[in-house]
């Protein structure tokens, strides 16, 4: 798989009822005016994917409110509480490239430089993986011929199930983006991270540590989609 003759493809999944917050996280304020989903899918536009976002509870106000809705493909997930990798699966039916990322809504702050990395080190494994300070995050990307493993994936069957299965073919990227373990949940996780947010230096030009990380190691499969 060479990078320069490879589509991507990126899966956002936002199709959950976000109970815990109160309101749909991809309409959250992620500040400059953008919200979690359009930050995220603005950064994968600018790394050059199509981007697919599988909506479920509140797909019509999500969808609505996107100021990328031109630029993306919206998928419906008719049952989202059927669990993650539901969406997953929603995503990856419409998808149409040679490598593809996933990564949930309400983990907004990745930068350019971790996708672009991610890129450059998928080639030869299955899964690109990014890890920052020894602890492993999203997005995840993989090869396409793997998605038929998630989509004929057994009931009761998770996606880190999946990843684990394959982790001799998983490459961990370290990289200098803390971006990549955001995790929002609840009010109380938003405004933390907005506060870090608005005093952090901006993390779109962060760059990897190391260039040639190859980790195995069962510890490093991340909290993926169930």
């Amino acid at each position: 798989m060479t990078r320069g003759t490879t589509s991507f493809a990126a899966v956002i999944l936002a199709a959950g009822a976000s109970s815990r917050m109160g309101a749909p996280k991809a309409l959250l304020d992620a500040g400059a005016g953008e919200s979690f989903l359009d930050r995220l899918a603005g950064v994968f536009l600018d790394a050059g994917c199509s981007v697919y976002v599988v909506l479920g509870e509140d797909a019509a106000a999500i969808a609505r409110a996107s100021r990328c809705g031109s630029q993306i493909a919206f998928v419906l997930n008719p049952d989202p509480s059927r669990g993650q990798l539901s969406s997953l699966q929603c995503g990856l039916r419409a998808a149409v490239a040679d490598a593809i990322y996933f990564t949930p809504v309400d983990a907004p702050g990745v930068s350019l430089a971790t996708i672009a990395e991610l890129k450059d080190f998928l080639a030869g494994k299955d899964f690109a993986i990014p890890i920052y300070e020894g602890k492993r995050g999203h997005p995840v990307l993989m090869r396409a011929e793997v998605a038929p493993e998630f989509l004929n994936a057994a009931e009761g069957t998770t996606a880190r199930d999946i990843v684990h299965a394959r982790r001799a073919s998983t490459r961990f990227v370290e990289v200098a983006d803390a971006g990549i373990l955001d995790d929002i949940d609840d009010p109380a996780g938003y405004a933390q991270w907005r506060g870090n947010a608005l005093n952090a230096k901006t993390r779109a030009d962060a760059k990897p540590r190391r260039r040639n990380s190859v980790r195995d190691e069962d510890s490093l499969i991340p909290p993926l989609p169930d």
